[in-house]
């Protein structure tokens, strides 16, 4: 493997073409961390993102009117922003408002480091679009699916968790992949506060080797590749469960 990376070294050498995140250790190092960190925001918030959208769905099926409208305010207000402004929003304007505390070296720190505002930010933005995407799945089952299910004896809670949350979920899955691929990519706003992600990385290092071509080249390929990996994996899921007449 070493033989691998000293390639590079050898290429910058005889052609001045520097990928340096290849062939120094510390780079290499540097930038695969960066990634992990990348790959641990994606599935966190994809997890997050899910949740927000069973119970955002549930909630604007309620009987409550005003869980309707909150659930109706929050899609509104997160599809309606840019996800910038909204992470700026609450990394320093809503935690100005928190306390902080000593964190022993005699600075005040935050209540909520800049890595759960990020998760927050984004599972909030990407968590409205989720709604509605359960949301369209939920309206294309057939009612007399549904109606079949309560005459068997079923409650409302066992018609939606065995009946109809199965199926909707077959039907919307192809738009919810697509909306899982949009949090994987968006995970770059993170460096916007500090996250030492993938983009925060490279930043890092083409401003010490000057070398920004060679290094977007090699975010261009990573990113590439694990919007890849998950949409084969999400298209296996989908085969998986492909139903015939319910659209997947």
């Amino acid at each position: 493997m070493e033989a691998f990376w000293e390639w590079f070294r050898w290429l910058y050498d005889e052609t001045g073409i520097n990928f340096s995140v290849l062939y120094d250790p510390y780079n290499r190092e540097k930038f695969a961390a960066a990634m992990f960190v990348t790959v641990q925001i994606a599935v966190y918030v994809l997890f997050i993102t899910t949740l927000i959208g069973l119970v955002g769905v549930w909630m604007q099926r309620s009987r409550f009117r005003l869980l309707r409208w909150f659930i109706r305010g929050y899609i509104e207000l997160f599809r309606n922003t840019p996800k910038l402004v909204q992470l700026y929003c609450l990394y320093f304007g809503v935690s100005a408002f928190l306390p902080r505390f000593d964190d022993g070296t005699g600075l005040m720190a935050p209540l909520i480091g800049a890595f759960t505002w990020v998760l927050l930010t984004f599972a909030l933005h990407y968590g409205a679009f989720t709604v509605e995407v359960f949301r369209s799945g939920i309206e294309a089952v057939p009612e007399t699916t549904l109606e079949a299910a309560r005459a068997l004896g079923m409650t409302k809670l066992q018609v939606y968790r065995l009946v109809l949350l199965p199926l909707a979920f077959r039907i919307c899955l192809p738009a919810l992949n697509n909306n899982y691929v949009f949090v994987v990519k968006g995970t770059s706003l993170a460096y916007a506060v500090g996250i030492n992600e993938m983009l925060y990385a490279a930043n890092q290092i083409y401003t010490l080797d000057a070398n920004v071509p060679e290094m977007m080249t090699v975010l261009l390929i990573c990113y590439v590749s694990m919007v890849t990996i998950f949409v084969t994996f999400m298209n296996k899921l989908e085969r998986a469960l492909k139903m015939p007449g319910y659209g997947t």
